[in-house]
């Protein structure tokens, strides 16, 4: 090996603009990679990934993988054959995978790493619906045997490997996230509340998926138990799921319909003006492997408050308000201290800005530098 690391990066997964999180960490990690003296990344990617010729895997050395992972199929035979393939003919010096799946053990190539985002599919079995979340429970556990290291997002999600996976404790890194504010100018206060039907009203903000274990269900119930004369609107903007309905149907059921708004993907203009007017972000997740939302919360200056659950203590560290997720009660209590309580809300924005500023891309970069390193050395 030589004095200079030539690291493959797995983004055969990446599909731009519906990856989500794991996109985001792929586009953040990749630039402040290469930045380091001594690191030479080498992107690896699908074809539609490949054509987006404005993305940081093209300010690196880059190799299309002939498939497209739109298709489930051509993804994981992406992962198990072409990525080891290129890895070994560009002459990386080991593999890191950056969504939780990758090579397994048998798959060949040059040694791995892996960062594992969550255990969702053996902790929060409603994360994932249908093939999705039979696959993951497939490949994870294969891409996690088949790497030297394992990178984990927080503590909660290392502990979930040993005890789902098996894999040592002395071989995962807890390596925390990170968030970017976005250089755009939020769309106005007034334009946002005209098109979301907001009025006047005190608005609470949640960017929780809409699938069963973010409990927006929670979040709802915990609205109607607010006295009309007080109650925010609940703005849960996002991409549409199957469990959507459902909550639509709570709802109107609860006869809390007009208090929320489901608004669909929105522009980053869009979700930055909703940031910036919103009260108080709440996140009721029974389950995170990181908690992005809550620390973007922070980061921004918003007021939050999460569930007391999994990571979400560990990525807020006493900046924000902690309520037990199952307790409806609770979440109101949190709801009503952020709208209600100015004082709270001022000591909340200044606890979460100090909180904020201890996560850096920098340093996500350079504790996985440092991975890899104890990789080759071992």
């Amino acid at each position: 090996m030589s004095s200079r690391l030539r690291v493959a990066l797995n983004l055969v997964y990446l599909v731009p603009g519906e990856t989500g999180g794991m996109e985001v960490y792929a586009r953040e990690l990749l630039p402040r990679l290469a930045a380091l003296d001594g690191i030479e990344p080498v992107a690896i990617v699908n074809r539609v990934a490949g054509q987006e010729r404005d993305a940081p895997w093209h300010d690196v050395r880059c190799v299309v993988a002939d498939v497209d992972a739109r298709d489930r199929k051509q993804w994981v035979w992406g992962e198990q054959r072409h990525v080891p393939r290129i890895a070994k003919a560009v002459g990386a010096d080991l593999v890191h995978s950056l969504a939780s799946t990758g090579p397994g053990r048998l798959a060949g190539g040059p040694p791995r790493v892996t960062t594992v985002h969550d255990l969702h599919y053996a902790v929060a079995r409603g994360a994932h619906f249908g093939l999705r979340g039979l696959g993951m429970r497939v490949l994870v556990p294969a891409a996690v045997r088949g790497s030297r290291r394992v990178v984990a997002d927080s503590q909660q999600t290392k502990d979930d490997i040993v005890e789902h996976i098996g894999y040592p404790a002395d071989r995962i890194d807890v390596v925390h996230l990170a968030t970017t504010l976005p250089d755009v100018e939020p769309s106005s206060e007034g334009d946002l509340r005209a098109r979301l039907g907001l009025g006047t009203r005190p608005v609470i903000l949640s960017l929780a998926a809409k699938r069963p274990h973010k409990n927006v269900e929670g979040l709802i119930d915990a609205l109607a138990g607010i006295p009309l004369e007080r109650r925010p609107v609940l703005v849960v903007p996002g991409y549409a799921t199957e469990h959507e309905a459902s909550l639509r149907a709570r709802a109107a059921g609860l006869h809390v319909a007009d208090d929320v708004r489901f608004p669909g993907w929105l522009s980053t203009e869009d979700v930055e003006g909703l940031w910036r007017l919103a009260a108080g972000h709440v996140f009721p997740s029974f389950y995170e492997g990181f908690g992005l939302p809550v620390l973007e919360a922070m980061a921004r200056g918003v007021p939050g408050a999460c569930s007391d659950r999994a990571s979400l203590p560990e990525v807020a560290g006493g900046a924000t308000l902690l309520f037990d997720p199952s307790d409806v009660d609770a979440i109101r209590s949190a709801i009503e201290q952020l709208v209600g309580d100015a004082g709270l809300r001022d000591e909340l924005r200044r606890r979460g800005l100090e909180r904020a500023a201890e996560f850096s891309w920098e340093r996500t970069a350079e504790r996985t530098a440092a991975v890899y390193r104890t990789v080759l050395a071992g």
